[in-house]
C-alpha cells in the first residue's frame, strides 16, 4: 500500500457535509480510499471463506477488498446500501473470488442466522468471521437518548456479534478466526457517543472472554480498535462542524482512510497470527489505548 493512498486527503479541515443514516461513500467529500488502487495481495488467505458484516463501505469494504486480493471468498452482509454493496462485490469478483451479498438488519437475531445459512449454501465451512457493522448517534444529554435508540445501538453493535458467532461456530474449523471491530471508545469513551461507546467496551470484553472460551477448539478471537476513520457514519451521524474537524485532535492530526485499517484484519485472519488470541489491535493514529 502506498503512503500517497493513505492520508493526505483527509487532513482537516474537511468540507462540511451531512448524510442520512446509513450513508454512502459515493457522496462523501473526499471519497474514502478503501485500497481500490493501492492494496496488493500476497495469497495470505488463499482458499479461505470470510463473512464480513458492514462489508459494503468503510472499514468493511476495505477488508473485503484486501481479503479478496489475499485469496479469500467473501460474504458481504449489509443493511440497505445496494450501490455500495454491489460495487464492493464487483471488486471481489474482479480478483477471481466469489462474492455473496446478503442485505438485512443484523440487529435481528433471525437475520443473523440467515446470513450464516446463506454462506453455507455455497461453502462447506467458514474460516473467518468479521463482526464489523455498527451504528452510532450523537447526543448532548443523557435525557436525549430514547429507550429505542439505546436498544437499537446494543442490538446492532453487540447483540449481533453473539447471534452471528453462535450461528457460525458449528461451521468453523480449527485455525478459524473471529475478528470484532471495537474502538478507541472501548476505554476512552466519547461522552457524546455514549450508547456507541458503551457497546464498544462490551465488544472488547466479549472478545477477551470468547477467546478463552474457544481456545480449546483452536479458534482465535481478536478485535481491532480503530480511532477516527473516514467512513459514511461520520457525515451521517455527526454535526457538520464536527465533520469539518474530524480527527484533528489525534496525534496524526487526521482521520484514517479505511484502507489503513485493512492490514491488521488480514494479519489476524491469517496463519501468521496463530498465537494471537484475545488481543486488541489499536489503529488510532498515535493515541494510545489506556
Amino acid at each position: 500500500m502506498s503512503d500517497q493512498a493513505t492520508g493526505e486527503k483527509t487532513e482537516p479541515p474537511l468540507p462540511t457535509q451531512q448524510q442520512t443514516v446509513p450513508g454512502s461513500f459515493w457522496d462523501m467529500d473526499p471519497v474514502p480510499d478503501h485500497g481500490e488502487e493501492s492494496y496488493r495481495g500476497a495469497g495470505r488467505l488463499k482458499g479461505k471463506r470470510a463473512i464480513i458484516t458492514g462489508g459494503d463501505s468503510g472499514i468493511g469494504r476495505a477488508v473485503a477488498i484486501a481479503f479478496a486480493r489475499e485469496g479469500a471468498d467473501v460474504l458481504i452482509s449489509y443493511l440497505c446500501e445496494e450501490k455500495d454493496a454491489r460495487d464492493t462485490a464487483a471488486l471481489v469478483e474482479k480478483e477471481g473470488r466469489t462474492a455473496i451479498l446478503v442485505a438485512g438488519d443484523i440487529s435481528d437475531a433471525s437475520h443473523c442466522r440467515d446470513v450464516i445459512e446463506s454462506a453455507m449454501r455455497d461453502w462447506d465451512c467458514i474460516d473467518i468471521l468479521v463482526n464489523n457493522a455498527a451504528y452510532q448517534a450523537t447526543f448532548e444529554k443523557l435525557e436525549d437518548i430514547a429507550d429505542d435508540e439505546w436498544e437499537k445501538t446494543f442490538a446492532t453493535n453487540i447483540h449481533s456479534m453473539f447471534y452471528l458467532t453462535k450461528a457460525a461456530l458449528p461451521h468453523m474449523v480449527e485455525g478459524s478466526s473471529i475478528i470484532n471491530t471495537a474502538s478507541i471508545n472501548s476505554d476512552q469513551p466519547n461522552p457524546m457517543l455514549l450508547p456507541y461507546a458503551t457497546t464498544k467496551g462490551a465488544i472488547q470484553n466479549f472478545t477477551a472472554g470468547l477467546a478463552q472460551l474457544l481456545a480449546d477448539r483452536k479458534i482465535r478471537v481478536n478485535c481491532v480498535a480503530p480511532g477516527p476513520v473516514w467512513t459514511p457514519l461520520i457525515p451521517a451521524t455527526m454535526p457538520g462542524e464536527a465533520v469539518t474537524t474530524f480527527g484533528e485532535d489525534y496525534p496524526m492530526k487526521r482521520p484514517a482512510q479505511p484502507a489503513e485499517l485493512a492490514p491488521p484484519y488480514v494479519m489476524l485472519a491469517s496463519g501468521e497470527a496463530s498465537y494471537i488470541s484475545g488481543a486488541t489491535i489499536a489503529v488510532t493514529g498515535g493515541k494510545p489505548l489506556l
